[in-house]
């Protein structure tokens, strides 16, 4: 989905650690631009503005303009992302160009209101199976999220991505089978599978008394040999 936002790179001339250590002293990372047919581009940008569209409703799947030092702007997507794995601060962002008039594909969020009756009434289980579905269609036409109703679900029942709801120039890519959210039967408790142990401890008692009787009657044996 397109987004009135604009956010601002510097071109880079040079590459390396060092580079990107000058960046981050002056509060900025070091991105790439590519994509459209068009050669890629090294540039810099501010970290908190990409984090705020990465935070966004919309998240990585939001378009937006970024304004060039050499007077080009262009929509374009956030497409890769690196954070340090110990200050969780973000380190590098790859931007890709977007024609506005091209399908492209994107994976969106799948969300679920309603709760199942399987739930309610059965006392089952609803596990979320697929968080995200594939699709394909024009940029202003991606959906923040796609909205599940699972109220009817009972056990053994699930909802699939062929029951999603596609608008305007979407086409779904993932699969039509795969399983969004389903109401599964409890497993069986402890409590009842305890009786069932103690049924079976019950009949190996035998076998060890018997056991013993013969261990009794080896040793008696013994003794009157030694008489």
């Amino acid at each position: 989905m397109k987004k009135d936002i604009t956010v601002n790179a510097v071109i880079r001339d040079t590459r390396g650690k060092n580079e990107a250590r000058r960046l981050r002293a002056r509060n900025m990372i070091p991105a790439v631009v590519y994509g459209s047919g068009q050669p890629s581009m090294s540039v810099a940008v501010a970290p908190m503005e990409i984090l705020r569209i990465l935070h966004s409703p919309t998240g990585h799947n939001t378009i937006f303009n970024l304004a060039i030092g050499n007077g080009e702007t262009t929509p374009v997507m956030i497409v890769d992302w690196q954070f340090d794995p110990v200050k969780d601060t973000l380190l590098h962002v790859d931007f890709k160009r977007i024609d506005m008039s091209r399908r492209l594909k994107v994976s969106v969020p799948v969300q679920v209101t309603g709760e199942a009756k399987g739930v309610k009434q059965q006392g089952g289980l609803l596990e979320l199976v697929a968080r995200e579905v594939e699709i394909e269609c024009l940029p202003d036409e991606i959906p923040e999220h796609f909205t599940v109703d699972v109220t009817d679900l009972m056990i053994g029942q699930a909802k699939r991505a062929a029951d999603l709801v596609l608008t305007g120039s979407m086409r779904l890519v993932s699969s039509p089978e795969t399983v969004l959210a389903h109401v599964v039967a409890l497993r069986t408790s402890v409590t009842e599978a305890a009786p069932a142990a103690e049924a079976e401890a019950g009949a190996a008692e035998p076998e060890v008394i018997k056991k013993g009787k013969k261990e009794e009657e080896g040793e008696e044996e013994e003794k009157g040999k030694k008489k």
